[in-house]
């Protein structure tokens, strides 16, 4: 175990898994300490998988591996390779074990910087074999309820950097999503209030890059701690029905499969190898006017086969689907910037109405 501390923090982390075991300011600890009667861990490292897959078993390229839940990294140890006065690193890297498990050769290296009260939490996941590597990785820590009493209902707000139009998903069977029902996420003055029923459905799972702050708040509406990230998904929970004194805060670099999902393991929602490819997208996308772009959205981004795979799912006909699209795509010719199609979008619908 390492620790490292300045005047106004303390954090200690372990070589197992690379977890941050403790982190102790204002008098008192704030991270979750592993009472195996809720939950034993504190604030593990997920990888390579983030939830869980589908039967406990991907495919890439077509032979069959098993992973359970949220991957091996947070169950094996660790290498310290680096220790600073206000940083520690740690790595992990494949062996054959690993590569039973997930075919892919890397290093993972994981390390945590303080700085005044603010934990800065390093990931950087290294290729060392040949072939493009597929990968999630996700954060799961811990924190204490604030002012934590078993025998009220009431454990306090989250706030988030977005007051409107949230949406979340919910675990449908066996560990794995449903991404096709979402959820309204309401929230009283700004803020989603937090009580003992909160995660009877298990982890709220927000998406599609909707927030990058989350902060828990008292139950005097006080700010207690935050979490600041740039993680395309985040998993909101705290064990169902336990009457836990812990809610996690979990920024992901992936998800869980969707229910049923046997395709291939590169395929899957959330892969970290897609995440980029959508970054490059949506730097091309900002080049071109709206006809064009949705054209590469149908043919050069795959939403036309994503069609067809919804359409499967829903059990409906594809061409109901393409009549929409189609119409939405004629809409868009001719006009040369976005803002110049949303106000013919605007005009059309006033005249529907």
């Amino acid at each position: 175990m390492k620790t490292i501390s300045n005047e106004q923090l303390t954090i200690q982390v372990s070589p197992h898994g690379a977890e941050l075991c403790s982190i102790f300011a204002n008098g008192k600890e704030y991270l979750w300490q592993a009472d195996p009667a809720f939950w034993k861990r504190h604030s593990p490292v997920l990888f390579p998988i983030v939830g869980s897959v589908w039967e406990n078993q991907y495919r890439n390229e077509g032979i069959a591996y098993t992973l359970s839940q949220h991957g091996f990294a947070r169950d094996m140890e660790f290498t310290l390779v680096s220790e600073k006065e206000d940083e520690v690193r740690y790595h992990l890297v494949s062996n054959e074990e690993t590569l039973r498990k997930f075919p892919f050769p890397f290093c993972l290296e994981i390390g945590y910087r303080i700085q005044g009260k603010q934990i800065e939490v390093i990931w950087e996941v290294k290729n060392t074999g040949e072939k493009e590597m597929y990968f999630q990785i996700g954060a799961h820590p811990a924190f204490y309820w604030p002012d934590f009493n078993a025998d009220t209902q009431n454990r306090g707000f989250f706030g988030f950097d977005k007051e409107e139009g949230l949406k979340y998903i919910l675990i449908s069977e066996k560990g794995c999503a449903d991404p096709s029902t979402e959820y309204s996420l309401e929230l009283t003055d700004g803020l989603l209030p937090l009580d003992t029923h909160t995660f009877d459905k298990d982890a709220l799972i927000i998406e599609n890059e909707q927030i990058h702050k989350v902060t828990l708040y008292t139950k005097e509406k006080k700010a207690y701690l935050s979490l600041h990230f740039h993680a395309p998904v985040v998993g909101l929970w705290s064990p169902p029905a336990k009457n836990a004194p812990f809610v996690c805060i979990e920024p992901w670099y992936g998800r869980c499969d969707r229910a049923h999902y046997t395709g291939e393991y590169k395929d899957k929602d959330w892969m970290c190898d897609r995440i980029t490819t959508m970054e490059t997208h949506l730097r091309i996308l900002k080049t071109m006017a709206p006809y064009a772009a949705i054209n590469f959205i149908r043919n050069g981004m795959g939403y036309e086969e994503y069609l067809q795979e919804y359409a499967r799912y829903r059990k409906i006909k594809p061409e109901e689907l393409w009549e929409t699209l189609n119409r939405i795509h004629e809409s868009a010719r001719g006009m040369k910037t976005l803002e110049d199609w949303l106000a013919y979008m605007d005009e059309y619908t006033r005249k529907l109405e």
